[in-house]
């Protein structure tokens, strides 16, 4: 099983209404969720380990992960809210407004963590829950202490916006890549992490020198470049599709690369580093394939795997 843990929200989408004023529509989401529910899609033995709320839309969450075969057991429920993010939409690009403060989400204790059994053969963290406190430090204390015993993958998903302390922000996250064997950014998050002129590649062997394994960066519509700390670079080119909006995107695109990376026997601590060319550049292919279709459809849809043989 691949965990995944982090947020689960709902995304209020803007959508015209029968009388043509603008309305808010709840969707489940949240990179995390997204991520989770690209992999139940794509047949892979997927957990959520999140705060979920008991209230209307924590059961609306509840009720698409079990849709797309993810189990829930993990995830702590709480009479806590569920964290709203508005999303707003220009040409495509999303931007959010969250109300996030004490939600059932944000507010998870390190006591709230259950017990990995061996069936977890992977952890996946990521999103907003690295950025809020407390649970992005409980999720970063899960990370760093499973961090030898499983393959652990990381996309930060840096909202700027979000962070209230970019200090401890900047502390927790390089706590967070020096104990990752998978590390995912988009072009934006590495910048961020690492401003200045280098070269995507050279920044990359940045973080590869931190002692991770794998270095993934998408590129929006260039496509996505792969890094491995024993010298590999594998490329997958971007797709050309009718654009609907980039919600979901690069968390459909980590379900691609994990999906590939577990099915071909290399997702375990002994393998990882010594990830083949072919496997990698399969895993950017479908992880591509895959977040084109997400971004040719409103809000986070991601496709299942019928759709990706089609």
């Amino acid at each position: 099983m691949i965990l995944c843990c982090g947020e689960a929200l709902i995304d209020m989408i803007p959508e015209k209404s029968a009388s043509g004023q603008l309305a808010f529509v709840p969707h489940p989401g949240g990179a995390v969720f997204n991520t989770a529910i690209a992999l139940g899609r794509l047949g892979v033995k997927t957990g959520m380990l999140t705060g979920l709320s008991t209230d209307l839309f924590g059961v609306q969450l509840e009720g698409a992960l079990t849709a797309s075969g993810v189990d829930v057991g993990p995830s702590i429920l709480s009479d806590l809210p569920t964290t709203l993010a508005f999303v707003q939409l220009n040409e495509g690009q999303a931007t959010y407004t969250f109300y996030d403060e004490n939600s059932a989400g944000r507010m998870l204790d390190p006591s709230d963590i259950p017990a990995l059994d061996s069936a977890v053969e992977a952890l996946f963290f990521g999103g907003i829950s690295l950025a809020v406190e407390p649970c992005a430090d409980v999720y970063a204390d899960l990370l760093v202490g499973q961090s030898d015993q499983k393959v652990v993958m990381i996309d930060p998903n840096i909202r700027p916006g979000f962070i209230r302390d970019y200090a401890r922000y900047r502390l927790r996250l390089d706590r967070m890549l020096r104990s990752a064997d998978i590390v995912k950014v988009s072009d934006e998050d590495l910048d961020w992490i690492l401003p200045g002129p280098q070269s995507v590649r050279e920044k990359a062997q940045v973080i590869l020198n931190l002692g991770v394994s794998v270095v993934l960066v998408t590129q929006g519509t260039k496509g996505a470049v792969g890094f491995t700390a024993s010298g590999l670079e594998v490329s997958a080119p971007g797709l050309s599709v009718k654009v609907a909006d980039t919600v979901g995107a690069g968390d459909t695109f980590n379900a691609g690369v994990l999906a590939i990376l577990q099915e071909s026997g290399v997702l375990q601590r002994s393998t990882i580093a010594n990830v083949s060319e072919g496997t990698l550049t399969k895993a950017l292919a479908l992880g591509t394939r895959a977040a084109a279709i997400t971004v040719s459809r409103a809000g986070a849809n991601p496709p299942r795997r019928d759709e990706l043989s089609a």
